[in-house]
């Protein structure tokens, strides 16, 4: 049992990353791991030799999420390891001066060619539910999977297209790599709508995770259909050209290099011409639920979001719930301890409900307006006062207003009914999340095997 040095892969030093090309070695795509789980696959192949021989190691619960689960337990499991003891993601420190607290998993594995020394003790899983710092609930396991949910062993693997070919796709928004020229504070809008008509011609609204979320405004100049003549007549746009092309021409990337031909233009320009729902790339590991949100076309999202054109109520719905924010959490990369969403991993890969009858579907529709109307009575209440709302404030922990935590509640019960699902704990709650996902891995499986 051990605990190894907890550094991920941009952080590494050139030794750490030589030594972990010689232990990655055959292993496609291990550059991204985290240096611990180097640890896992030297003890792993080391057992080989022993089949008796147990382990265990404290370790990032990034091995646990995202795709790193993906590549380490390919090789993992071609060497027969199992887990037949884990801690789900806790929080932990010690005593040494200056050292942050960090979020750890504990994973115990065995060969399981040599299982029979280990067949009177049972699969222990230990969950800490909503409180990470606090004491766990042991769970008596059929097994564990490489997500530390008692359930068959699935790996989740980036994936190009949605799981159900019926739903939308998801993108992600669009890309400036402008230095920042490009992009405008309230007070930089205000004084070109004041000082250069031209260049306020294209002003718009520009949204990204953080903006979405505090409700922080913030404006860019989409510049995608201006004149040359514009371009040119305006003072702001060629003073701010200017500095793009200096920005771009100083990168070593040769399409940044490229791009400094057009200055004008967002790098990768994705948005799109309908009304979209809005998802941030990220979202703070305290709230229950990723605040999600419709914004008009004429809104552009930044490259932090994802994109989910004309989507109807229903998808409003399905990704507000805890059955979608439950895979989340489980699936999910992280920035630090935040969730980090992703439409390959997490989006592309969610279990929908199959065959879902149309009156669930309407509860479902109906239970997301209530959402939507919830949020704007408090907004409504909040600009009544003379102050702003936010969406971190609505969805911060314990301070959900009471009208919109009911408005979550009813769609949970909606969205459950719609998979047939009974759910056995607190409403609103993470406590659920592992028999959540176990049912969704069930359901991602079935889907999954009869795919070509």
């Amino acid at each position: 049992m051990g605990n190894p040095p907890f550094v991920g892969s941009t952080f590494q030093t050139k030794e750490q990353k030589a030594d972990c090309t010689i232990v990655f070695k055959g292993m496609d795509g291990a550059g991204v791991l985290d240096l611990v789980a180097a640890w896992h696959v030297k003890a792993a192949r080391y057992i080989q030799a022993n089949t008796a021989i147990p382990v265990a190691f404290v370790s990032t619960n990034s091995l646990t999420q995202g795709g790193q689960v993906a590549l380490l337990w390919t090789e993992l499991l071609k060497l027969n390891i199992k887990l037949h003891f884990a801690h789900r993601t806790f929080q932990w420190s010690n005593e040494g001066k200056g050292i942050a607290a960090v979020h750890c998993v504990i994973m115990g594995f065995i060969c399981a060619r040599g299982e029979k020394f280990f067949a009177s003790t049972p699969h222990r899983l230990f969950d800490y539910g909503d409180n990470i710092k606090g004491l766990p609930t042991e769970i008596t396991a059929k097994q564990i999977n490489p997500y530390l949910v008692d359930a068959d062993t699935v790996l989740i693997d980036k994936r190009t297209k949605p799981l159900n070919p019926n739903v939308p796709e998801m993108v992600y928004g669009s890309k400036p790599t402008d230095g920042g020229n490009l992009l405008l504070s309230q007070a930089e809008a205000d004084n070109i709508r004041q000082n250069d008509p031209i260049a306020a011609k294209y002003i718009r609204l520009f949204i990204g995770a953080e903006e979405f979320i505090k409700n922080i405004p913030r404006y860019c100049l989409w510049l995608k259909d201006s004149t040359s003549e514009d371009r040119i007549k305006s003072p702001e746009i060629k003073r701010r050209m200017a500095a793009v092309v200096k920005m771009r021409s100083a990168s070593t990337d040769k399409e940044t290099l490229k791009d400094a031909g057009t200055p004008y233009l967002f790098q990768k320009i994705r948005q799109t011409d309908q009304p979209y729902l809005l998802i941030p790339s990220v979202s703070s590991e305290q709230r229950n639920f990723i605040p999600i949100g419709y914004f008009p076309a004429s809104v552009i999202a930044s490259n932090a979001c994802f994109m989910l054109p004309n989507a109807s109520l229903y998808y409003f719905g399905i990704l507000c719930s805890t059955f979608h924010n439950a895979w989340m959490r489980t699936v999910c990369g992280r920035l630090k301890s935040d969730y980090r969403y992703s439409n390959t991993i997490v989006y592309n890969n969610f279990p929908f409900p199959q065959a879902v009858k149309p009156d669930h579907q309407q509860k479902i529709e109906t239970a997301a307006l209530a959402i939507l109307d919830a949020r704007t009575a408090e907004e409504t209440r909040c600009a009544d006062q003379g102050q702003r709302c936010s969406l971190a404030q609505l969805y911060a922990p314990n301070n959900m207003p009471e009208t919109l935590r009911k408005a979550h509640n009813q769609l949970d019960k909606a969205v459950d009914a719609a998979y047939g699902y009974k759910p056995s704990k607190v409403e609103g709650s993470k406590k659920d999340d592992a028999a959540r996902v176990a049912f969704l891995f069930k359901i991602y499986q079935s889907i999954a095997t009869g795919l070509p």
